[in-house]
């Protein structure tokens, strides 16, 4: 089979599982986090760098990469893994979130220029959105996103879907699960290539009636993994897991469990005990261009790391690696706080290069603890 999922092992004292997730670019050992190239690159790494520092899949952008370069020119290119040079697993997302969040039109209304944010206009037809880059009027149906995802070339394609924020009222989440409902089967109906595996999105908000409904129809329709959205748009922690478990309660539990938006370690920790195998953020990347990073503490504590912001003057003059256990490139070479400090001071891209090493390498080595701790079954 092109796309198979195998459970290799399962925790005897939670939800948590190992598993082996097949593609067509080689085998992926869940639980796994996917760090996010939203233009076909992790910001500041060069791939082989990400393969050096755990990574066995990367996630790209549909709607940035529809807008500039387009999805012909990676397709002429031969699609995004040689566009890219990643000859690994990619997964790309439908551009349904960054058209509702950033799809907004900007009308001056006053000679002193103020603003006028004209939102995107929700159809089941499709999406209407204004380019971020210049403006430009769109529109996107969920045959359009399987039309540009096919071009550009994935491993996993996500399917078109409506992602209601946090807060919104319970008839406003309901239209969104039929109309993500209907596009899911539209996107199906529009898929030709063989060699993508089409990946459906549990919607739902915080409303469990809700959640169980899209799962359903998910669950009939046995695609090769199944994701949930809409639990990292503003809602507390506490929300989020709970929502989680709902999902992965009614969700195959043979199929990948993918998680949408997930970064934060604690959250890491607490969304693989409850069954999730795959998820995503631009956290670690974000954080480290604004010169914050993690380091372990005591793991086996519920306070098990700390981020601290290199920006501080007490590491002025600090020169101790960031974390002298670390086996990262960053920490490894022994670069100080000192100087890394010096480096994000002075706008040096080093800087920046080095701290996402370090964010990067911390999070795939909090998975690999985790997977050790499944496989003794202490977590």
């Amino acid at each position: 089979m092109m796309f198979d999922y195998k459970i290799t092992k399962k925790s005897k004292i939670s939800d948590a599982r190992i598993g082996i997730f097949t593609t067509p670019h080689g085998e992926i050992e869940t639980p796994v986090f996917m760090p996010v190239g939203t233009v076909g690159a992790v910001k500041t790494m060069a791939p082989k760098e990400l393969e050096e520092v755990g990574a066995q899949i990367i996630l790209a952008n549909t709607y940035h990469l529809y807008l500039r370069p387009g999805e012909n020119l990676v397709e002429k290119a031969g699609g995004l893994h040689n566009f890219i040079r990643w000859n690994k697993p990619i997964l790309t997302d439908s551009g349904g979130f960054q058209v509702f969040s950033l799809g907004e039109e900007k009308i001056n209304e006053t000679p002193r220029g103020q603003t006028k944010i004209k939102p995107a206009e929700i159809k089941d037809k499709g999406v209407t959105f204004y380019s971020h880059l210049d403006g430009s009027k769109h529109f996107i149906s969920p045959e359009d996103s399987i039309r540009i995802q096919e071009s550009l070339g994935a491993d996993i394609i996500m399917a078109f879907d409506e992602c209601p924020p946090a807060g919104v009222n319970y008839k406003k989440v309901e239209e969104a699960v039929k109309r993500t409902n209907l596009w899911l089967k539209r996107c199906i109906r529009a898929k030709k290539r063989k060699d993508q595996a089409l990946i459906p999105i549990c919607q739902g908000g915080t409303f469990r009636n809700l959640r169980e409904e899209s799962a359903k129809l998910i669950n009939s329709l046995d695609l090769p993994a199944n994701a949930i959205g809409g639990v990292s748009v503003g809602e507390s922690k506490e929300k989020i897991y709970e929502v989680t478990k709902w999902c992965t309660q009614y969700l195959d539990k043979n199929k990948p469990r993918y998680l949408m938006g997930i970064g934060y370690p604690e959250d890491i920790i607490e969304v693989i005990r409850l069954g999730i195998d795959m998820f995503d953020c631009v956290l670690p990347t974000r954080l480290a261009r604004h010169a914050n990073v993690w380091k372990f503490k005591n793991f086996k504590s519920n306070n098990f790391y700390e981020q601290i912001n290199l920006k501080d003057a007490k590491y002025k003059t600090d020169l101790e690696p960031i974390d002298k256990n670390c086996n990262c490139y960053t920490c490894k070479t022994g670069f100080s706080k000192a100087y890394l400090r010096h480096l994000i001071s002075e706008n040096e891209p080093l800087g920046i290069h080095l701290l996402t090493i370090h964010n990067l390498s911390f999070v795939f080595s909090l998975v690999s603890k985790i997977k050790d701790l499944i496989k003794n079954n202490t977590f």
